[in-house]
């Protein structure tokens, strides 16, 4: 499966943005899909995922209660609604996929995007 996220952009703190992670190739919807960012001289970390049925999410401590996962199997397409944005969001934000079981660890993801970038401003 080939994934294209798009929709970072430059915020300011309090502001909204809507990621989109469109995927190409079979089955998309027996893959468990995830959200992760890497931040300038830190390590990747996980953000969100959702199991290949939407039915469930799981979320980095820090974003519940402010981002959403979803995904439109139909439209072979993950999002990640951000609310509330904070400065510490800033990140290149990255789209995964991988079979099976919705976990959060990074090598467990077998197929990435290739990033689009998240700035917020306070």
């Amino acid at each position: 499966v080939q994934l294209q996220a798009s929709g970072g952009g430059l915020a300011q703190a309090g502001d909204s943005l809507r990621l989109s992670c469109a995927a190409s190739g079979r089955s998309f919807n027996s893959y468990v899909m995830g959200w992760f960012r890497q931040a300038p001289g830190k390590e990747r970390e996980f953000v969100a995922a959702v199991s290949w049925s939407g039915g469930g999410t799981h979320y980095l401590d820090s974003v519940k209660g402010r981002f959403t996962i979803s995904r439109d199997n139909a439209k072979n397409t993950v999002y990640l609604q951000m609310n509330s944005l904070k400065p510490e969001d800033t990140a290149i934000y990255y789209c995964a996929a991988k079979r099976t079981f919705l976990e959060v660890s990074t090598p467990a993801y077998d197929y990435w995007g290739q990033g689009t970038q998240v700035t917020v401003s306070s």
